[in-house]
């Protein structure tokens, strides 16, 4: 077979099993009923436990996605891992995740992408389907909750644990797969988030406050407004890419980050508000997780219809984004 495409052949997810309602944090932070809700969409999210694992978490959805793609392990030419929370500095943690997965012919690499992890993950795994000839796991994974400050409404309310993954395999169509890409950066936003202690400008130490090694946002009003143009001129360009208008796509699936951001977006595309997916009321925002979470959870609600058109599209920390048209 002369591979031309690629092909999205499994999907799957997992989360942790503590599911964390609004009011446990509001309570925490003083805030009033609801409050969480109205300005971000959210309703619970699934924070990790004692025992929980970034490569257990990613194992899970991997697993599901492999199963439901009917693939044997030894296809498996690459996974990728989208984390900004790898089990370790060093090493990777893709290894073993494929160890565990009995990904034995598999290379395996961690990629830290932010919340659009996914993006750039998914579009090197077509990249390399294309070239190669053979399939790739594609996981995004994350375990904010170790990382959020508990005093620090920002970040507090929205970010949840979570994992996402998609096998893409081969296919002969030429007009399938990822039709267009449009992959960003703007390093000017580049504290807008951030973790500030732990890397080799500034390394753990004694005596270092507890609140440098947790997420912080400087400003959230700047983040609002820069992720919304960045996803919505990077998703013009995909459209125009591709030669297709509003019209055409499916289903839209954008990160996750806030329902008023995605909605935002959805707006100044023109799309109809009801292709938007919207996992973000009982999710919360998994950063690099939440799209592929979003597809898994999509795909088992309603089937993608053979040749629909996707709509990805993400913004975060770096700053860092795009936006893909892929069909399925």
């Amino acid at each position: 077979m002369q591979t031309r495409s690629s092909r999205m052949a499994g999907f799957g997810h997992a989360v942790p099993a503590r599911c964390v309602d609004n009011a446990e944090i509001e309570a925490n932070l003083g805030l009033e009923a609801g409050w969480i809700e109205r300005r971000t969409g959210i309703r619970s999210r699934y924070w990790a436990g004692a025992d929980d694992t970034l490569s257990g978490l990613a194992e899970r959805a991997g697993r599901m996605a492999l199963e439901d793609a009917k693939i044997n392990a030894d296809d498996i030419a690459l996974t990728l891992l989208a984390t900004s929370t790898p089990d370790h500095l060093l090493p990777p943690s893709a290894p073993l995740l494929a160890h565990r997965l009995g990904l034995t012919r598999s290379g395996a690499i961690d990629l830290a992408g932010a919340c659009s992890g996914f993006l750039y993950a998914l579009t090197l795994a077509d990249g390399f389907v294309r070239t190669h000839g053979r399939a790739v796991l594609v996981v995004a994974a994350n375990i904010l909750s170790r990382r959020i400050n508990p005093a620090e409404r920002a970040s507090a309310v929205l970010f949840a644990d979570a994992a996402g993954a998609v096998v893409l395999t081969p296919s002969p169509e030429a007009k399938r797969g990822l039709l267009s890409a449009d992959l960003v950066a703007d390093g000017s936003g580049y504290d807008l988030i951030q973790i500030a202690a732990g890397g080799s400008s500034q390394p753990f130490c004694a005596g270092m406050p507890a609140e440098d090694a947790l997420m912080t946002m400087r400003d959230g009003r700047e983040v609002f407004s820069r992720a919304v143009a960045l996803m919505t001129e990077t998703s013009q360009r995909v459209l125009h890419g591709a030669g297709l208008t509003a019209a055409d796509v499916g289903r839209f699936v954008p990160h996750q980050a806030n329902a008023r951001m995605f909605d935002a977006v959805c707006g100044n595309l023109g799309i109809e508000r009801e292709k938007t997916v919207r996992t973000i009321e009982s999710f919360g925002n998994s950063s690099a997780a939440t799209i592929p979470l979003s597809l898994s959870i999509t795909n088992r609600e309603r089937p993608f219809a053979d040749g629909e058109t996707l709509l990805l599209t993400a913004a975060g920390a770096g700053m860092t984004g795009g936006a893909v048209i892929y069909r399925v």
